[in-house]
């Protein structure tokens, strides 16, 4: 029996081509975050390490998706040693 693909909410609120961005960028987020809370940085030595203001750290911890490109959102993931990959699934 094949496995039922679950839908995101960003399937149901955008166009497929957004939608796939969308999911990109939240999975970055949240490993980003998770990077975060593990670490044991401030938010002003994590900003330094990957090269941001203090202010875009808060952003990442509060999920302000909107406010992070997925370029920029796979630049800090690769500056947090993350090693971010990408996989297609037909």
């Amino acid at each position: 029996m094949a496995a039922k693909r679950v839908r995101s909410v960003f399937q149901d609120l955008y166009p497929p081509d957004q939608a796939a961005e969308m999911e990109m960028r939240a999975q970055l987020l949240s490993g980003l975050t998770d990077w975060l809370r593990t670490s044991d940085l401030t938010q002003v030595q994590a900003a330094k390490l990957l090269g941001v203001t203090q202010a875009r750290i808060s952003d990442l911890n509060r999920g302000k998706i909107n406010r992070f490109s997925l370029d920029l959102l796979v630049r800090l993931a690769a500056r947090a040693g993350l090693r971010p990959k990408l996989k297609l699934v037909a």
